[in-house]
């Protein structure tokens, strides 16, 4: 029988301990507002991980449960670990400063900075495919560069929400960081054999590749805003 610390295990065990770090912020959010958030964002953020075709093998090609990332491109890994970083993206903020919500006004919803609010919460998708379709770029730069023009179309509608951007982008990414050296620690040559280095930079940082947190803190500037962004919602 194979052993749970064989590589053909890690990319489930890696996403299951993201889960973990999930449940601990979610037990210690004070207000049930933001538990709320976390749990409908993170729902909806799950579904993110059906892109996995898109990056299986150009940007990397682990091994899955059942094998299914080799043989089809989907796994039930991506699914787990988009749960667990939609959530812990999109309250991270919240959990360090205590924060409430309120309501935006019918009235305030139609002022002129508001007639892009669709606009906006469609624009990562849209340049992310535009790019996919019309460049050469690996996946994940498109999806990073999607991100930050997307964060910044949420900040032009929605500038009251900047420094949660902000702030959320670099406690995201230091969590990352983090969370992605125990990877490192628990299978030494995994990033190695896994990523397709030759087709991205190359560039590790303390064993990560740097587009791995480029892509945390795209993905934490942009997320951290969309429950507020799409809810109508102010932080108090």
């Amino acid at each position: 029988m194979n052993s749970p610390h064989e590589p053909q295990f890690a990319w489930f065990l890696w996403s299951m301990f993201l889960i973990v770090i999930w449940g601990v912020i979610y037990a210690f959010l004070k207000n049930k507002e933001s538990r709320k958030e976390m749990l409908v964002v993170s729902l909806w953020t799950s579904l993110l991980g059906l892109s996995e075709p898109l990056f299986v093998p150009a940007y990397w090609n682990p091994p899955s449960l059942f094998d299914l990332a080799h043989k089809t491109g989907f796994d039930i890994e991506s699914l787990i670990f988009s749960f667990g970083v939609g959530g812990i993206a999109v309250v991270i903020y919240e959990r360090i400063f205590p924060t409430k919500h309120e309501q935006i006004t019918k009235h305030e919803q139609h002022l002129p900075k508001h007639r892009y609010h669709l606009l906006a919460l469609l624009s990562a998708p849209i340049v992310f495919f535009s790019l996919w379709v019309t460049t050469e770029l690996n996946p994940i730069y498109s999806a990073v560069i999607a991100m930050i023009i997307g964060g910044f179309f949420s900040w032009y509608c929605r500038p009251d929400l900047k420094k949660k951007m902000i702030v959320s982008a670099f406690i995201f990414t230091a969590i990352y960081f983090i969370y992605f050296i125990v990877l490192i620690i628990l299978y030494p040559g995994y990033v190695e054999r896994v990523w397709n280095l030759n087709a991205i930079s190359g560039v590790l940082i303390f064993g990560i590749p740097f587009e791995e947190l480029m892509f945390a803190f795209s993905f934490g500037f942009l997320w951290s805003s969309i429950y507020e962004h799409i809810k109508w919602k102010r932080l108090a």
